[in-house]
């Protein structure tokens, strides 16, 4: 095959290189990301020798077969170095980024995928104990043992979870992935090595590897490794089978001798020093962490936590630090969001405050923090000291978490134990305190002036519909469609979203800016008609501190519609790992009709939202 005629052919039939805003490839095709898709000739590249098939399912994926790397080189080089997909960049971006912030990005995108199956699990397990206190089912039948293995399932096979987690962030083959961590908690392996086993003349050390996290990734670790040096030398023809068995033939046996102990060591040394901290300091600890995390959880530092509570629940079957003080701080921002929406008589605010502190009951705070906490001293102070002083207590009567979950309300039978059964009554207690003194400190300190928002500096000018333009250039989908709970269940607001193929955020009408975020990730702004309006470019681009965001507007300027208000790196997000898509969520939807246009393909002149005020306020 001519790689180079095949390269040049493909990049002409897809639109040329202007037209693709992202390119990766798997093992039999290139999946390429197009700004329009209509430009991508399907029937010319079905022509081009060396082409298998051609499927248009949202990507344009040119099926190459055994020579696709070959040939994705070549596209690179065509595509030119200005081109921002991550076979190109690599270099430049371990150059770029700190060490620390790499290896935190690793770990965070290796344990935040496994919190849904842990949780589920575990929540499984903590009703079944429920139902046998209060008699409704017999801990000794089958039916309860069978669902309670149920339960158990994630969390004994969690290194094949982990290996599935970090192949995929390795981007390496996560079902071979999935087979050199299984080897190690086969059955019969299991056995072996419980009677003494040898291999190569050397001693296997006796390791049961069920609920163990180190391994797993240190064995993945090597065998992303492995797969690239025999992908590079293996002949083409059979390159489907044979690095995938150099690759197990390599990984296994130095797994078993020497990255397998290690990862156990290292995780029961692990377990060791949370248990030695948290005997000497652990309550104030609790009550610390449970201050600090209005800030942790606005930053996204919060999720730094998951690896440490994912480890510690595979290690010891509990977790009392970080879950412990999430109560603390989930409670306290509910019964300040309580406060203020007994307060206030701002409709608007008096909403907002209500909905958000019925979120944070249940565990979801970010309604809170975004939409009352974090705009008000006085109400952040008032959390602060409700999460500080509900800590102390959950803190000091040592209160476990048994299930990786968001602690709230509906989630306290996380809490739940058969052998301390003053635990769940603590965690009550805790609640209690939380929300008690959050609410009294917030009610009696907060000011009706410091808690009104600031679109009372703006008079609705209009009672007729105001025209919302796309603030981006893309795909327009539902906004129920969005993979985030916040965004999909309009708890933040109604509006729009759109997967952008071009990273410019514009304004869809006349307004001021009112915030905009340090990591300039998103942007908020009033509208001539008093609509609020908050735009979000990405899911959970806060983490990336800011970086690929540059904002054009501060707070206070006025903006017309059509103006840019923020670029953004689109490629390098995507690259990253982040979904790209961007709301534009109006916020105060009580005061306010709004009508949503059924497009698909946008642009900035592109009508998106009627907005229309109701009762002329």
């Amino acid at each position: 095959m001519d790689y180079k005629h095949v390269a040049k052919e493909v990049l002409k039939f897809v639109g040329g290189k202007e037209n693709v805003s992202h390119l990766e490839h798997c093992s039999t095709r290139l999946r390429f990301s197009l700004i329009d898709n209509k430009k991508a000739n399907v029937e010319e590249l079905k022509k081009i020798p060396g082409v298998i098939a051609v499927k248009m399912t949202g990507q344009c994926q040119v099926v190459i077969g055994n020579e696709v790397i070959e040939v994705y080189d070549e596209v690179i080089k065509l595509m030119g170095p200005s081109f921002g997909n991550v076979a190109q960049s690599n270099t430049q971006q371990k150059e770029k980024k700190k060490i620390g912030s790499t290896i935190l990005d690793f770990i965070v995108g290796v344990f935040q995928p496994l919190v849904p199956a842990i949780a589920g699990g575990g929540v499984l397990k903590s009703i079944l104990l429920l139902f046998s206190v209060f008699g409704l089912i017999n801990t000794k039948g089958q039916t309860y043992q069978i669902l309670s293995f149920i339960g158990d399932a994630p969390l004994y096979f969690l290194p094949l979870l982990v290996a599935i987690t970090t192949a995929n962030k390795l981007k390496v083959n996560p079902l071979v992935s999935l087979s050199a961590v299984g080897a190690l908690i086969l059955p019969n392996m299991t056995a072996m090595l419980g009677e003494g086993a040898k291999l190569f003349g050397f001693d296997v050390q006796n390791i049961a590897y069920a609920y163990q996290v180190f391994p797993a990734i240190l064995t993945i670790l090597l065998y992303a490794q492995v797969e690239k040096i025999f992908t590079k030398i293996s002949p083409k023809a059979i390159r489907i089978f044979f690095v995938p068995m150099m690759s197990l033939l390599i990984t296994v046996p130095i797994s078993l001798l020497v990255l397998g102990p290690i990862g156990f060591t290292l995780g029961q040394g692990f377990a060791s020093v949370i248990l030695a901290v948290f005997d000497k300091v652990g309550w104030i600890a609790v009550a610390v962490l449970a201050a600090v995390l209005p800030f942790m959880v606005a930053t996204g530092m919060h999720k730094a936590m998951v690896p440490y509570a994912v480890t510690t629940m595979g290690q010891l079957g509990k977790e009392t630090l970080y879950l412990p003080a999430s109560l603390a701080h989930n409670i306290a921002e509910s019964g300040a969001c309580f406060a203020i929406a007994l307060r206030t008589k701002d409709k608007v605010l008096k909403s907002t405050a209500l909905s958000a502190g019925i979120s944070a009951l249940f565990g979801i705070t970010e309604p809170a923090l975004y939409g009352i906490t974090l705009q008000n001293k006085k109400a952040l102070r008032s959390v602060m000291i409700g999460a500080f002083i509900g800590g102390t207590f959950i803190g000091l009567a040592g209160l476990q978490a048994f299930v990786l979950v968001g602690p709230g309300l509906a989630s306290l039978t996380m809490f739940i134990s058969e052998e301390l059964p003053r635990n769940i009554v603590n965690a009550v207690i805790g609640l209690v305190i939380s929300f008690v003194v959050s609410f009294i400190a917030a009610f009696f300190f907060s000011k009706e002036g410091n808690v009104k928002h600031e679109q009372e500096k703006f008079i609705n000018q209009v009672t007729t519909g105001k025209e919302f333009k796309s603030p981006v250039i893309g795909e327009m989908i539902s906004l129920s469609n969005v993979k985030d709970n916040v965004f999909s269940s309009k708890v933040m607001g109604d509006g729009i979203a759109v997967i952008p193929s071009k990273g410019e955020l514009y304004a869809p009408v006349d307004g001021k800016i009112k915030m905009v975020f340090d990591t300039n990730h998103a942007l908020g702004m009033v509208a001539k008609n008093g609509a609020e309006l908050l735009f979000h470019i990405g899911i959970d681009t806060v983490q990336l501190g800011g970086k690929y965001f540059e904002s054009l507007v501060k707070v206070g300027d006025e903006v017309k519609a059509g103006d840019l208000l923020i670029k953004f790196d689109l490629n390098k997000i995507v690259e990253e790992g982040f979904d790209s898509v961007t709301m534009a969520i109006i916020t105060n939807k009580d005061n306010y009709k709004i009508e949503v246009a059924d497009l698909k393909h946008v642009d900035k002149q592109d009508t998106l939202m009627l907005v229309t005020a109701l009762g002329g306020n």
